[in-house]
């Protein structure tokens, strides 16, 4: 299930409630046993503490909550699915879209340095959470949830600018960030791009509004940093693309399900390439017994007994990762052939 639970307003609650129980309804219209769903609402609302923009999927069977993810956008529409595969494209797209990153906010009498990896897990409420703006708000609500790395200097301005410097290398290492943000006191943050260790990190340093100094401060950091973020992400897909593109030139880029489909059942997708528009999505049909298989009809597969009809990105996406391919989204203008291309191995 995939779902809206944004909080922006004081009828969030109320609204959520609603969606779930439209959403349930569904559920049980495909068969979903009771247990099942209990286990499910005991779940459901996204994170309270967290207000803005948020999305939530959850994933049940058997009468047991299997996953839960806060997501940093809400998805393109609720859904909620019955069936044999867990259909993940919108978590999956949630994640792609992220970035480890570390945050850096200075004044002149300290700073802090938080390092975010990509899905990070808060184990006392055995949800992930993506997108920086829910990490740093959560950081600063206090909560069970941590970054993957966080330490607090003070005295930076007088004598511990290296220091702070080191604390990034280490918050660098730890989530194998691929950005710096540095946000706050313009002479603090001069003082620390001299730093050697700084200048020595193969990462890209951006500097970006905001810091310490309160709730204004934050807020923000975190708007700075999240659409810094989109954009280098925008920027990811666009270059994932052109590589697309320069693959299709020589033979190795393909496009369309049945393609596709026929390049995962051999093995030889790299990277598996989705749109996030899942508007006119056909069923497909794959078993048990081959599940890197997905076709037309169930007459295509060799045993027909355990065979079941899903839609697409669930059984390309299961294909894909038994195949150890990798997945990139298609970024949006781009017209692929049902929304589905591949990049071949060697």
């Amino acid at each position: 299930m995939h779902l809206d639970t944004s909080r922006e307003d004081q009828d969030a609650d109320k609204r959520i409630e609603l969606v779930w129980s439209s959403l349930r309804r569904e559920l049980e219209e495909q068969g979903a046993e009771a247990a099942t769903l209990d286990a499910v609402e005991a779940a459901v609302g996204g994170s309270p503490e967290i207000v803005g923009r948020q999305g939530e999927s959850l994933y049940a069977a058997d009468g047991r909550l299997l996953g839960v993810h806060t997501l940093a956008a809400p998805p393109a529409a609720n859904r909620a699915v019955v069936g044999p595969v867990a259909d993940v494209l919108e978590t999956v797209l949630d994640r792609d879209r992220q970035l480890p990153h570390v945050v850096v906010a200075l004044d002149r009498q300290g700073g802090d340095v938080d390092g975010y990896a990509v899905g990070a897990f808060d184990e006392a409420r055995s949800r992930s959470y993506n997108g920086s703006t829910l990490h740093i708000t959560r950081v600063k609500a206090g909560g069970p949830s941590k970054a993957s790395y966080h330490r607090r200097t003070e005295n930076v301005w007088d004598s511990n600018t290296a220091g702070v410097a080191q604390e990034i290398a280490l918050a660098v290492a730890a989530v194998d960030a691929a950005v710096v943000f540095v946000g706050g006191d313009g002479k603090a943050t001069a003082v620390l791009r001299d730093q050697p260790a700084l200048s020595a990190m193969d990462v890209t340093v951006v500097d970006v509004s905001g810091g310490r100094g309160g709730e204004d401060a934050l807020e923000s950091l975190r708007k700075s940093v999240d659409e810094t973020l989109a954009e280098a992400s925008g920027r990811a897909h666009e270059e994932a693309f052109e590589r697309y593109t320069a693959a299709a030139g020589t033979g190795t880029g393909i496009s369309s399900i049945p393609s596709v489909t026929e390049a995962l059942a051999e093995g030889r997708v790299e990277t598996l390439l989705l749109s996030a528009d899942r508007s006119g999505e056909p069923l497909k049909w794959s078993s048990v017994q081959e599940p890197m298989r997905v076709t037309s009809s169930a007459e295509a597969l060799s045993g027909t007994g355990d065979a079941f009809e899903m839609s697409a990105a669930a059984l390309l996406l299961r294909a894909a990762t038994l195949g150890d391919a990798g997945f990139t989204e298609i970024p949006a203008g781009h017209d692929v052939s049902d929304g589905c291309a591949a990049v071949l191995r060697y």
